[in-house]
């Protein structure tokens, strides 16, 4: 496999310029013709016009690998109401497997669904390429669609691993198509997986919130034999909350404590129309958790956390994290590593500016990340 490496200055603004290297680094997006245009995005509108037309142009040209990622990551900003959301997603999804048919046809990717509550779970399985060193379950995060994920997978399997790639609830067509919301309870489809496909003894990897819902689910799932936790993830509540002032914070807590409903929702309602970040963070959160409000949104997020958790997960566990991540403070690590009394062992790596890995979930060297992971599991299950 061949992973971009690099991080670049596309944005003044650390969200967009985030989703921006995204888009280069794992999506399939072109260098040079997003920078052209990246520092005309200000809006969120700005954001789904660009990415929009830059998709038709590279759609126009043949470059299908580019207006899959173009469409892809266009519906990102856009509200849940915006029709166009469902149809862009639709057409980075129709597109990526038109593209990558060979690999489905060939029998080095096969695609199943598996039961689970009222919806199916969408799985790519791919078998070790050289001889077995163990099987992985994984997953992405708060905003992943697993295509993304597609050729991590591939490079697992050529390192020794059969890998399960999956969607759960709240994540990618699940939400987007099945309309199944998040649940913080990742052990529930993570068994049904284990119990469809009889798999034992297995390492599971999450991504970005997976760096939550991996050890979660290892907590109760003892088939789960290591864990990597791909971002320091203790409580989603404490992320959210972590970068305010230290008397702003401690207000915010206590309001949510003697569960201010109206006074927080007007607070974040003001915040919302003055912040696209904090409008797409919102909305989205609201969607994807099934929250009415502001502040229905974070109470749920609060259960999103394994520190309650932390006692029961046994395991060996990897934790990656990126020095200058702007989603989550590396500094959060010692309250997890901290939590973490009965692990059977904790290592935790944390990456620079200087390996272009330093931003989150390191997308300026998903090799790097890759590699760290697999020299930990050859170390670890020998």
């Amino acid at each position: 496999m061949d992973f971009k490496i690099g991080l670049y200055k596309l944005n003044d603004d650390a969200n967009y310029n985030f989703q921006l290297n995204r888009l280069i680094n794992w999506d399939g997006g072109e260098l040079s013709e997003v920078s052209a245009v990246s520092h005309s995005i200000k809006t969120n509108a700005d954001w789904k016009k660009t990415l929009i037309t830059l998709g038709d142009t590279a759609y126009k040209e043949n470059r299908i690998e580019n207006s899959i990622a173009y469409y892809r990551m266009s519906e990102f900003f856009m509200s849940e109401s915006d029709s166009d959301k469902i149809k862009y997603y639709k057409l980075a999804v129709k597109l990526f497997y038109e593209y990558y048919a060979k690999y489905f046809d060939d029998g080095t990717v096969e695609k199943f669904e598996v039961p689970y509550e009222d919806i199916k779970l969408p799985i790519l399985y791919t078998k070790s390429k050289t001889n077995k060193k163990g099987t992985i379950i994984f997953h992405g995060g708060n905003d992943s669609y697993f295509e993304e994920l597609f050729f991590p997978m591939l490079y697992l399997a050529e390192k020794g691993y059969d890998v399960y790639l999956f969607e759960g609830p709240g994540q990618g067509g699940v939400l987007r198509v099945q309309g199944k919301k998040f649940t913080y309870q990742w052990e529930k489809p993570v068994k049904q997986i284990l119990d469809y496909f009889n798999l034992d003894n297995v390492i599971i990897m999450g991504v970005s919130l997976g760096g939550m819902l991996a050890p979660r689910a290892a907590a109760f799932e003892k088939r789960i034999t290591h864990i990597v936790a791909w971002s320091v993830f203790p409580n989603f509540l404490d992320i959210c909350l972590y970068d305010l002032p230290k008397p702003i914070k401690t207000f915010f807590a206590l309001l949510l404590k003697l569960k201010a409903k109206s006074i927080i929702n007007s607070i974040m309602n003001s915040e919302i129309k003055k912040d696209p970040f904090m409008e797409w963070v919102f909305n989205h959160g609201m969607y994807a958790y099934d929250a009415k409000t502001p502040y229905d949104y974070l109470t749920k997020i609060n259960d999103f956390q394994i520190l309650n958790v932390a006692d029961k997960i046994e395991q060996d566990i990897l934790i990656l994290h990126g020095k200058d991540d702007h989603f989550i403070s590396w500094e959060l690590y010692k309250k997890e590593i901290d939590s973490l009394a009965n692990a059977k062992s904790i290592t935790y790596r944390l990456f620079t500016e200087k390996e272009y890995a330093s931003n989150h979930c390191q997308c300026g060297n998903t090799k790097l990340a890759l590699d760290t992971t697999i020299s930990w599991l050859n170390y670890i299950k020998n």
